[in-house]
């Protein structure tokens, strides 16, 4: 690693390539890329970034083409959360990378195979998703010749095991991330890019699919002043338009309160260096107030509408019945799994195995894998 190649506009309290903490393997690198983008690049070439192409976010895939999946949504992230770290002159690079690896360890059928494992997984560790993805970065990728995993930087491992429930974790992994103490902002702030691009998203999915309608939406009072706005500025504007730029402004208003609040809570507690923010020890990063409470009540009105609808809910219903006869399955006949799988018995036990097998599935062959294991007609 070369100094020179550290952007020199960063801020104090922004983490710096070349102050890194380094990697768990030491390795000799073709070129001399900052720390944070050769982890952004190694995590966009893996087999489990790809993957998300083929996983739910809330709708499953071959529900439509239109509507988001992990994969988009990591993309979304990943582009609001460089918006606020240009803006607060923050490690671009880091806010990236975490929110492209943010969602690796997600299950299929989303948030229904995340409950689905944790239940089946219960007297052997549970399931959660962002200690999934921290396996995955870590234990999982197989790519380099020396090391199991993708080799991050202790930042970069650091921010993805304590993405929004860092109290979660085993006290095994904690133990090499500063147990009890904050990540840094690039990380704090990947929980609410995270957030405003799936609350928007997914308002945007719920109109396309009927599940939800801007009248509804109306009685929600955060869309009810933005989409005013839109309407004041452009009064002759059609309902697919006004969709589109209540949302790109809704966006923007989230953001604005988000660096706003940030640069409010550095000023308070005298944050000016990494090192402050570590004995201030305390979330820097969360919205005003006010826009708490309207963020509340819209995450509230799409948990209601959207993500409990019946057809949702449909849906909820087969995923659960899909993961589980899979994976009672496979614990059954364990050679069902490859061989690359069952070489890890003895070293993980049966019951994680399966786990990381199927976590690793996309909805597509989860459901090809149902068809080929339980339909009798079907070709294996």
């Amino acid at each position: 690693m070369h100094e020179s190649t550290e952007r020199s506009d960063l801020a104090g309290y922004a983490c710096k390539s070349a102050l890194s903490r380094g990697r768990k393997h030491a390795e000799e690198f073709r070129d001399n890329r900052p720390a944070f983008e050769r982890d952004r690049d190694r995590i966009i070439h893996c087999a489990a970034f790809r993957r998300l192409e083929y996983k739910t976010q809330v709708f499953v895939n071959h529900e439509g083409d239109y509507y988001r999946t992990r994969l988009t949504h990591s993309l979304e992230v990943a582009q609001i959360g460089r918006a606020i770290a240009r803006r607060l002159q923050l490690n671009e690079e880091l806010t990236e990378a975490l929110a492209l690896a943010h969602d690796l360890g997600h299950t299929p059928f989303g948030h229904t195979g995340e409950e689905v494992l944790n239940r089946l997984m219960q007297g052997h560790g549970g399931f959660e998703h962002n200690l999934q993805s921290f396996r995955v970065v870590d234990e999982l990728e197989e790519r380099y010749p020396g090391f199991d995993g993708l080799n991050l930087t202790w930042e970069l491992r650091e921010g993805i095991v304590k993405h929004a429930s860092p109290y979660d974790a085993p006290l095994e992994t904690m133990a090499a991330f500063l147990p009890g103490v904050v990540p840094s902002i690039e990380a704090q702030i990947i929980n609410y890019a995270d957030e405003i691009a799936y609350n928007n998203h997914d308002i945007d999915d719920g109109l396309k699919s009927g599940y939800i309608t801007i009248d509804m939406l109306e009685r929600v009072e955060l869309w009810r002043q933005v989409s005013a706005s839109v309407r004041d500025k452009y009064p002759a504007i059609d309902d697919k338009r006004l969709v589109f730029q209540t949302i790109s402004a809704l966006i923007g208003l989230l953001i604005g309160d988000l660096c706003a609040t940030i640069v409010t809570n550095l000023e308070r507690y005298g944050i000016a260096t990494l090192e402050d923010l570590q004995r201030v020890n305390r979330p820097v990063v969360h919205f005003s107030e006010p826009v708490t409470i309207q963020n509340m009540e819209l995450k509230r009105f799409l948990f209601d509408n959207l993500y409990r609808h019946h057809r949702v809910d449909k849906m909820r219903v087969k995923a659960d019945i899909f993961i589980t006869r899979l994976f009672e399955t496979y614990l059954r006949y364990p050679n069902l799994l490859p061989p690359k799988y069952r070489a890890r018995f003895d070293r993980l036990g049966l019951e994680r195995v399966v786990c990381d097998y199927i976590a690793g599935m996309t909805d597509r062959f989860a459901l090809d894998e149902y068809k080929r294991l339980f339909e009798p007609y079907e070709r294996v």
